[in-house]
């Protein structure tokens, strides 16, 4: 099947062409997404489904909803309705495809995801996720919410699961706790850019010494060994010197490592924040090992993080972290 936004293909939209891939359908569907700008708030419920776009740059899955936008009776969209995007489906994998949210900042919109996975054995090559605050989230959710009844979203309800996915030189942009999820992934040979934080439209940008951002805000379940690994990855922004964590707990056994990277100078020389739950410190496996650049140095870190040895740094290969109980290689999709 092919998208083409201009008439050339089988289909104007990517939901079109996802709505005819029949239920139970026994083998992978290949949908070709040509260049273009695809305004659409899509879902994926369909396993074994492949979006492949013509080129990163150019194929691009928009919509812009946030978290502060309210339906007809009046409720807030919340989070987790307010994504661009969404797999409710496993075996699920993009190529080449820009995913956004084009909402706008946070301290206007609130919260907005370009991208909401909640599928096992999901997979990103070479795509783009781009946003501002939580612009990815990796499902599935936690047990209940901190602060109101329900989470509401498309996962209200369901059953957990531990789901495994794998993003390979892809991009990913935002500002306050961008990467954040429950779900073990791996991010591959990836760049992570860390946005600029500005203040109220009339206003200065945040001051140096402010805070503007938070890479990761995992809520990793006891349970699982691994949360968030990064290998061989690029932590990039326009933030100034010292002004970002590479992560805080969304809950308290939150795990991310990061192996062999290149962080630059706006990586805070503390590293991470305990997000006042110093209960916390106790319970997070924050780690890294080998990395590199202005924001890598280790000997200011905070106490309660971890540098692996070079015994310990094996145990965190992709093969390893992701493949689970049926021995899921996510270099090869059948």
């Amino acid at each position: 099947m092919i998208v083409a936004s201009d008439g050339s293909g089988d289909f104007l939209t990517v939901q079109e062409a996802l709505d005819q891939i029949p239920n139970g359908h026994p083998e992978r569907v290949i949908i070709y997404i040509r260049n273009g700008v695809y305004k659409e708030k899509i879902h994926v419920e369909k396993p074994r489904v492949s979006l492949v776009g013509e080129s990163a740059e150019h194929t691009i899955l928009t919509f812009d909803d946030y978290a502060r936008k309210t339906f007809p009776n009046g409720d807030p969209y919340e989070t987790f309705h307010s994504y661009s995007f969404f797999v409710g489906a496993d075996d699920f994998s993009a190529e080449q495809i820009t995913f956004e949210n084009s909402a706008g900042r946070g301290a206007l919109v609130g919260q907005a995801l370009a991208a909401y996975v909640d599928g096992d054995r999901v997979t990103f090559k070479n795509c783009r996720f781009i946003g501002h605050q939580d612009t990815l989230f990796t499902g599935p959710l936690p047990p209940a919410p901190m602060q109101r009844a329900h989470f509401g979203g498309p996962r209200e309800g369901f059953p957990r699961r531990n789901v495994r996915q794998y993003y390979e030189q892809c991009y990913l942009e935002g500002d306050v706790d961008f990467i954040f999820g429950s779900a073990t992934a791996v991010f591959n040979q990836c760049e992570i850019f860390s946005k600029r934080r500005m203040g109220e439209e009339d206003a200065k940008e945040f001051p140096a010494d402010s805070i503007h951002g938070w890479l990761t805000a995992p809520s990793t379940p006891e349970e699982v060994p691994f949360g968030y690994v990064f290998h061989n990855c690029r932590l990039t922004s326009d933030a100034p010197v010292q002004s970002v964590y590479l992560g805080r707990p969304w809950r308290n056994y939150a795990k991310v490592a990061f192996l062999h990277c290149w962080m630059g100078e706006h990586i805070i020389m503390a590293g991470w924040d305990n997000w006042n739950k110093p209960e916390s410190e106790s319970t997070t496996a924050f780690c890294e090992y080998d990395c590199q650049g202005p924001g890598a140095s280790s000997e200011q870190r905070v106490a309660w993080s971890k540098k692996l040895t070079a015994e310990e740094a094996p145990s965190y290969s992709i093969q390893r972290v992701l493949a689970g109980e049926d021995g899921w290689n996510p270099m090869s999709i059948e």
